[in-house]
């Protein structure tokens, strides 16, 4: 057993910091004297119950514990971590005294820091409390490292536990230092300096020589150790025969320690007070969930609390297995001082760290394979060790997800000074939070602050009250909870009344994957209206998805009003509404029309879904005389052309007006406009450039797409398809560009010069990333599939589970395309020339 006390726990994003007290609280915590309430020991043993669990010393000596010679061994083991623990203390008060001289010596110059008065405040009683564990530790040393079962310590704690008036002295000023080190970091920049990174001494036997830590988590240290102190006397007390010299000794110690700690927590005892509101009503919990903060520059999972006054930002605390798991308050804001800063005053927060697109989509595909590793472990009746690995590593990367794929900024601001931003997923979800708050806030409230003891209540609550228990992921799933659709949701938005004036209005789609909501398709703007006729149709990527939401906005066209940030979202929401995607009603070939009411508007829409698998069947068109679902070499002879006419039209228009489009193929067209442009094509309507001149550049993108989709076989053929997999797989770079060239020079023409033009296409799109955010590896995503994926026939071989989204396969496709994308320009001739030195068959 390896006895940590004093150990600091790691916080929710795997970072380990120090306990500081919490930034929205001023004054001291709550301190608890009873040991099952306590800070918990960390044993390595707790999971296999054989951790030594801090209880009262009543029942000594059963059971196991009548071999004495065990008990003082486990008493040696308590003491180890005990003194591994104290120095860590003292080398934390040393950190805080070093300022202390040098402040001393420029109070007296003519240009002090700080005065001798806020020095004496601020650090009131550290020196005496580090002389007092010095003394002991130096004392205490030396008896645990030459150990002998005799050895008596005793009289050391009893002499520990006499000197507690000195903390006494410590917790009553705590609070006056606390207000006086903030105040004086706010007006003095060097002492702003000095108590933002304290050096903190590491062990004598680590490897970190020093770690930063605040001077306000510093400040706190005494406090958490008084209670820690305690405990361990407990534990000395449990593995101490009763007839040892050291029992009446510790006996006394603990006596004394819980005396001391009942006398400064008994004016404030948070058991005999109620959770009210300044006012005297019942606070109450309104709203809670797991929103993701940036921090300090980097991103944190916090659990947001609403009350019926104030909104509380905590997280949850690491606790050794089967512990009661506690909250930490980061900060909080009473709903009286709560203002949202429009886009123009949050000019000077911090810009949004948006990771790249491609990254996501990286993590989705490892969470996929991971996904499908486990059902084949399952279904292999696998070990449970190998699946509770996989489930780890799920859980890891759908944390990661969570944590990386928010962009909207959602600002909360206290009118007394802070600001703070919170990044969602899901314009939705930031207006629930957002009206809620505002609907409170229409209650007459009053400002306050709260003192510790109410702060600690208040914490301590949530834990209770909240509704939201688990952390948004998959991996947090029963197993007979519904996995959720994988497939194509086909949505038709019709139109919308109940308008009470006219506007420019448009819908979004919102559909959850992956634990959390995201935005998959915006109609049009219907302009001037109080009864818009959108009828546009959407085709919208299931990835385990439950809900499908829809909100409608009003346009904003005020230019003061635009923000620079691109994620900000300035139109206003008129109503927004959500359904279950129920798999038994959806699975119908038909469309289900539904209605959505919110706020009093009435938007009308229809559905229907499509199986992954029946999606991506590749089916030949019946007639050949149109362009789509009929072969490449086809269409091209027809037509006395080297790349099918349809190709060069599309790409000619993107290149001319969509090449800076932000998400240019990857945003969805409408579905309607796509099936008219495909229908002039395969009619070689003389109309074909009129209307392509007139619509929309997304549609245009679309059409291309599905041409590639809907050919018969894929543009790098069926019988190419196992040697570019196995390709792509070499690791060699020689030899997988020997390999990736002659797959190439092996396609049909017709094929080969197509794809080599969408090929330049591409390239000369992703130049622009920087204005339409569309990286070679965005492309790749996008086009791969659809170029590579197999046909019906071929692909029966390839074929599993739905849900695992055929994620190592859509990988390597990706991976394949991606190549010649990074690869230097490739030209017709030159691989033609060089067939001469490859003639062998693949």
């Amino acid at each position: 057993a390896d006895f940590n006390y004093g150990a600091d726990e790691y916080d929710a994003e795997g970072n380990e910091e120090p306990k500081a007290l919490p930034e929205g609280s001023e004054t001291m915590p709550y301190i608890d004297e009873s040991p099952t309430m306590s800070p918990q020991l960390s044993a390595r043993g707790q999971e296999s119950g054989d951790g030594v669990s801090p209880t009262p010393t009543d029942g000594l000596g059963t059971g196991g514990e009548r071999d004495a010679g065990k008990g003082l061994e486990m008493r040696k083991l308590v003491l180890s971590g005990f003194l591994a623990s104290e120095e860590i203390y003292i080398n934390q008060l040393e950190a805080l005294l070093l300022p202390m001289k040098p402040l001393k010596a420029t109070a007296t110059t003519s240009q002090p820091v700080l005065t001798l008065q806020q020095i004496e405040t601020i650090f009131y009683k550290i020196q005496d409390i580090y002389e007092i564990h010095k003394e002991f530790y130096d004392s205490l040393c030396p008896k645990v490292q030459q150990w002998d079962s005799n050895v008596t310590m005793g009289h050391l704690f009893q002499k520990l536990a006499s000197q507690l008036g000195v903390y006494k002295a410590f917790v009553d000023n705590y609070k006056i230092a606390l207000e006086t080190a903030e105040k004086c970091s706010q007006s003095n920049y060097q002492f702003q300096k000095i108590s933002e990174e304290l050096k903190v001494k590491g062990p004598k036997d680590s490897k970190e020589s020093h770690t930063s830590v605040t001077m306000e988590a510093l400040l706190y240290k005494p406090i958490d150790r008084v209670t820690r102190s305690t405990l361990v006397l407990h534990d000395l007390l449990k593995h101490t025969p009763a007839d040892h010299p050291d029992y009446p000794l510790l006996q006394d110690a603990l006596r004394i320690s819980q005396n001391f700690l009942s006398s400064i927590n008994e004016d404030i005892d948070p058991r005999r007070t109620a959770v009210t509101t300044p006012k005297g009503e019942t606070r109450q919990l309104v709203k809670d969930g797991f929103l993701v903060e940036l921090s300090e520059g980097s991103r944190k999972l916090r659990h947001v609390f609403l009350f019926t006054d104030v909104l509380l930002c905590a997280k949850l605390k690491k606790t050794a297995v089967g512990k009661h798991q506690q909250y930490d308050c980061k900060w909080y804001v009473p709903l009286a001082d709560l203002v949202f800063p429009s886009p123009e005053e949050s000019e000077h927060c911090p810009q949004v760290h948006v990771i790249p697109d491609h990254e996501l989509e990286d993590m989705k595909m490892k969470i996929s394979t991971i996904k499908s590793e486990m059902q084949k472990e399952k279904a292999n009746k696998g070990q449970s060790r190998a699946i509770e690995r996989l489930k780890k590593k799920m859980f890891e990367n759908e944390f990661w997800l969570l944590l990386n794929s928010p962009a909207i900024p959602f600002r909360i601001h206290n009118r007394n000074g802070k600001s703070y931003l919170f990044l969602l997923s899901s314009d939705y979800e930031r207006s629930e939070w957002r009206e809620a708050i505002q609907k409170l806030q229409k209650k007459d409230l009053q400002a306050f602050v709260l003192s510790s003891v109410e702060l600690q209540v208040l914490t301590g609550s949530c834990f209770k009250l909240r509704t939201v228990h688990n952390i948004p992921v998959t991996s947090n799933k029963d197993d007979d909870e519904s996995p959720g659709l994988y497939g194509f949701l086909h949505v038709i938005v019709h139109s919308a009344k109940g308008f009470e004036q006219s506007a420019n209005l448009y819908c979004t789609l919102e559909v959850d994957s992956f634990g959390y909501f995201v935005s998959k398709a915006k109609t049009r703007v219907f302009r001037d209206t109080t009864e818009p006729q959108w009828n546009e149709e959407f085709e919208i990527e299931l990835e385990g998805s439950q809900s499908l939401r829809i909100l409608c906005y009003e346009k904003c066209y005020d230019k003061t009003k635009l923000n620079k940030d691109n994620n900000e979202i300035v139109d206003k929401i008129m109503g927004k509404g959500q359904i279950q995607l129920d798999p038994q009603a959806v699975q119908t070939k038909n469309w289900h029309m539904d209605v959505i009411e919110m706020n009093g508007i009435k938007v009308e829409f229809s559905m229907k879904f499509t199986s992954r698998d029946m999606s991506l069947k590749r089916t030949p068109s019946k007639k050949q005389t149109g362009v789509f679902g009929v072969k490449i070499s086809v269409v091209t002879k027809r037509e006395r052309s080297k790349v099918p006419y349809i190709v060069r039209q599309c790409i000619e228009e993107v290149e001319k007006r969509g090449i800076e489009e932000v998400g240019i193929y990857r945003i969805s067209g409408v579905a309607t406009d796509i099936q008219a442009l495909k229908a002039v094509f395969d009619a070689n309507n003389k109309d074909i450039l009129v209307m392509l001149s007139d619509m929309d550049i997304n549609a245009i993108a679309g059409t291309l797409k599905l041409y590639f989709r809907e050919l018969p076989e894929p543009l790098l053929t069926d019988r190419l398809y196992p040697a570019f997999m196995e390709g792509i797989a070499l690791s060699d770079p020689a030899a997988k560009e020997n390999c990736m060239m002659h797959l190439l020079r092996s396609l049909p023409d017709p094929n080969l010069i197509t794809f080599l033009f969408l090929l330049e296409h591409l390239k000369r799109v992703a130049e622009k990333e920087p204005i339409n955010k569309m990286s070679l590896h965005n492309l790749a995503t996008v086009f791969g599939p659809t170029l590579l994926r197999p046909s019906e026939g071929e692909s029966k071989a390839h074929l599993t589970l739905a849900s695992d989204i055929w994620s190592h396969d859509v990988m390597a496709q990706v991976q394949v395309l991606l190549y010649y994308l990074q690869h230097p320009p490739i030209s017709f001739t030159e691989l033609k020339r060089n067939t001469l030195y490859f003639s062998t068959d693949v």
